[in-house]
């Protein structure tokens, strides 16, 4: 099943029942793709506009970046699905004898990096969809900066979304030097993507109350 190709109606029903996939990750990837595209809608509200002019060719590259990061996480989901499934699997390995349980730890730490990468990378077009919000709520127009300032949550909440899935996944890898280093990668981003969301945040809460 491609999972983006369906109606949010179907996607949701997925989600909520016992299947595996798609999970936490590909939620999160579709989370900030919706994100980007509320800070995209900005974009889209301030081109053409008068007064706006001399900010127009910034913001129409921005908006070329936002477009490209909502493919990027969109695709994220299904990929997120894709890695998880042979981890599903390996956690279903038979473990009786030594060479099953040798076995089984060798598929299992290969399929953790996998189901690793995807969430990280979920985290790092987060973190870019945060800061094209930010310079949205920026430059774009004030009538839509709530818009921006909704963009900048929603890729915040999928920032943290994306890296419970690295933490629980790096905590079950015999690899501790991989895992540290993942963990380290999620623990800056998470620390330093959520203060800037936050203050994307109260500036858009000063414009507008």
């Amino acid at each position: 099943m491609t999972f983006v190709k369906e109606s949010c109606e179907d996607f949701v029903e997925v989600l909520s029942g016992s299947e595996p996939v798609p999970g936490g990750g590909g939620a999160s990837a579709l989370v900030g793709a919706i994100g980007t595209a509320l800070g995209n809608m900005v974009g889209s509200l301030t081109v053409g506009k008068k007064k706006y002019k001399d900010v127009e060719e910034e913001i129409k590259a921005l908006m070329d970046r936002s477009r490209l990061l909502q493919r990027e996480l969109l695709d994220l989901v299904q990929q997120d699905a894709e890695v998880f499934a042979p981890l599903a699997k390996a956690y279903g390995m038979p473990k009786e004898t030594e060479e099953q349980k040798e076995e089984k730890v060798r598929v299992m730490e290969q399929a953790l990096v996998g189901a690793c990468e995807v969430p990280l990378a979920i985290m790092e077009k987060c973190c870019q969809g945060i800061e094209l919000c930010g310079r949205f709520a920026d430059k774009g127009s004030t009538m839509a900066i709530s818009d921006a300032g909704a963009g900048a949550a929603f890729c915040r909440a999928a920032l943290a979304g994306a890296s419970l899935n690295v933490y629980i996944n790096t905590k079950a890898m015999k690899n501790r030097e991989y895992a540290d280093a993942a963990n380290k990668r999620a623990d800056e981003m998470l620390k330093n993507y959520t203060e800037k969301a936050d203050r994307i945040l109260e500036q858009v809460l000063a414009a507008i109350k």
